[in-house]
């Protein structure tokens, strides 16, 4: 999948994401007892949180990836709609688009997380259809958004933005500029998407547009059949859960992926995943078939975190590249996979270091710490911050080097980068349970105790295997062969 990758990555587009923008809003709580005014559990408040969901989710996705994205959609005149700007905005996602409905609320999912279960949605949104003021600002507003762009990605949810009119227009536009669509469609009628590129339905979706049912392999053949008999779309993407997913053609299956192997802990937003990476693959000129692998490779990573999330070009790049292990993350997308694995009662450790020349002093204390808890996180200097903490001529290795050295150990789970001289702000992101310093430090002197300490986490000072280090290792090379010709 090198060529995947390097196509994936070689360029940063400009994509228009059209469709129903929704704010997905999370209380997280923890459950202990039933109410006693009714069978019903009582959630004791913890924290709340907003995300981006809907056609924004997917558009978040894209930018996570490094694209330059665009949104039109529509978002009511009012504190979620508000909000859910907010969030586009951080996101660097181009908001000029966006168009606002007084007297129509903005569409919020509130979803209520007990002990990192989901035990209630609440759903906030309209039932009346969009006036056609609103639909006509959508097709006012798509001209200029089509500007320059490299193609278009659309997200039905139902809710009336992607209406027939404004499909049917939006494909007429999309092909006098030879532009691609990929749609992830919503309903019991195709017949608005007849145009696009791509469709990518999950098996239910594709059942209920064609009325089959998809009890076997060949039912689901004869589904896409007649989804290509009344669709003028060249692949339809079927994802089928667990199962993986199948790419179609015209002419039959193109492609079978099977389901990523890891774990499950929550399918929200999943296929927002899988149609913004599929539409950027093909979007970027990769092929068919592997769109359909990186697609699903996307879908294996986001699933194994909490909520609705994305998944990024460096998750990506690891996987594509090094045959599924990420190991070396942003801050953020160690800070959402610890999230899930603190909800399976993991304990995380976390130890940083410069690591500048790796040696057995470093392996073998990094194996002890590990065995502290579940998994160790380390935290990497970076380059800069190397040069500051240990002085001119280090780093010996650049960061990235010294990050997959790391990574290939087994006892290490997550690498992940810190420019500062001390990881403290790195250690208030990611909450370690057990914070481990090696050397000759008390327990006072270990950057991030007291912040560990105050919510009920442990410090642990481990001894350096002694006689081994860089800088007695660098000396001896130097002793050594400071007289040496042979370059060999």
């Amino acid at each position: 999948m090198t060529n995947s990758l390097s196509l994936l990555t070689n360029k940063k587009p400009t994509i228009l994401v059209a469709g129903d923008l929704i704010l997905d809003r999370y209380i997280w709580g923890d459950v202990e007892r039933i109410s006693p005014e009714a069978p019903v559990q009582v959630l004791k408040w913890k924290k709340e949180q907003e995300t981006l969901g809907g056609a924004a989710n997917l558009a978040n996705n894209l930018a996570s990836l490094g694209c330059s994205v665009r949104v039109l959609g529509l978002i009511g005149d009012d504190a979620e709609g508000e909000c859910l700007e907010n969030l586009a905005l951080e996101a660097g996602l181009e908001v000029r688009f966006i168009q606002r409905t007084g007297g129509r609320a903005t569409v919020t999912k509130t979803r209520f997380i007990g002990r990192s279960q989901q035990i209630l949605r609440v759903d906030r949104e309209e039932d009346t259809a969009i006036s056609i003021e609103y639909q006509s600002s959508l097709l006012d507003a798509l001209p200029d958004a089509l500007e320059g762009v490299d193609g278009i990605i659309c997200s039905d949810y139902l809710k009336g933005a992607l209406s027939p009119t404004f499909m049917e227009t939006l494909v007429t536009v999309a092909e006098k500029r030879g532009l691609l669509i990929v749609a992830d469609p919503k309903g019991s009628t195709y017949s608005k998407y007849n145009g696009v590129t791509a469709i990518t339905p999950n098996l239910a979706e594709v059942s209920l547009a064609t009325g089959m049912p998809l009890n076997s392999e060949e039912e689901i053949d004869r589904a896409a059949c007649a989804l290509f008999a009344s669709l003028a779309c060249d692949l339809i993407l079927i994802t089928r859960g667990p199962r993986g997913m199948t790419l179609f053609e015209k002419g039959g299956r193109l492609a079978n992926e099977p389901a990523n192997t890891l774990e499950v802990y929550d399918v929200t937003g999943a296929g927002d995943t899988v149609t913004a990476l599929f539409g950027l693959s093909l979007i970027q000129g990769i092929l068919p078939a592997e769109a359909a692998h990186v697609a699903n490779i996307g879908a294996g990573i986001v699933v194994g975190k909490m909520g609705t999330a994305t998944v990024s070009l460096q998750e990506m790049e690891a996987a594509l590249s090094g045959g599924g292990e990420r190991k070396v993350l942003s801050r953020s997308d160690v800070s959402n996979c610890l999230q899930a694995e603190r909800a399976k009662g993991r304990q995380v450790v976390f130890t940083n270091g410069c690591f500048d020349l790796l040696h057995v002093g470093h392996i073998q204390y990094l194996q002890q710490a590990r065995n502290l808890g579940d998994l160790l996180v380390v935290g990497l200097n970076d380059d800069a911050s190397v040069g500051r903490v240990k002085g001119e001529g280090r780093p010996l290795i650049e960061e990235r080097q010294r990050a997959e050295l790391l990574a290939a150990l087994t006892c290490v789970d997550y690498v992940v980068y810190f420019p500062e001289d001390t990881p403290d702000d790195l250690i208030q992101a990611l909450r370690p349970d057990i914070l481990v310093k090696g050397g000759d430090y008390s327990r006072d002197q270990v950057a991030g105790r007291a912040f560990v300490e105050s919510y009920g986490g442990r410090v642990e000072v481990l001894p350096f295997v002694g006689g081994v280090s860089t800088t007695q290792i660098v000396k001896s090379i130097i002793e050594r062969y400071s007289g040496c010709t042979d370059q060999k």
